[in-house]
């Protein structure tokens, strides 16, 4: 049984509302975008969660030594983003916790 979880936060930077997925050991695998509003932060998780599983909608980049992908929704758009990998095989270990992780990930609210 998986200990992940989504983090609702607010940035003291710019005040915007972000989620972070974490893994069970704590380690951030996926996180977003500034919201305005916490609905719309809330509203990005539920695209995650019901985005997550398909490979279709992962976008991996890669470049020397950083590999890194974007979980988009069905019209395309970026809904999370991953932390830098060094190795492929790191990035692919990444996207396997999302699926794996996301949809029954509950959710924490720190705000």
């Amino acid at each position: 049984m998986s200990n992940a979880k989504f983090e609702v936060f607010v940035s003291s930077r710019n005040s915007q509302y972000y989620f972070r997925l974490k893994s069970g050991n704590g380690e951030i695998i996926l996180g977003s975008e500034g919201y305005v509003s916490k609905q719309g932060c809330l509203n990005g998780i539920a695209s995650v969660k019901a985005n997550s599983p398909y490979d279709s909608r992962y976008q991996r980049k890669n470049a020397v030594y950083n590999y890194t992908f974007n979980l988009t929704g069905r019209n395309g758009e970026i809904i999370g983003r991953s932390e830098n990998y060094t190795s492929l095989a790191g990035r692919e270990n990444g996207i396997v916790a999302v699926k794996r992780d996301a949809p029954a990930a509950p959710i924490v609210d720190l705000v």
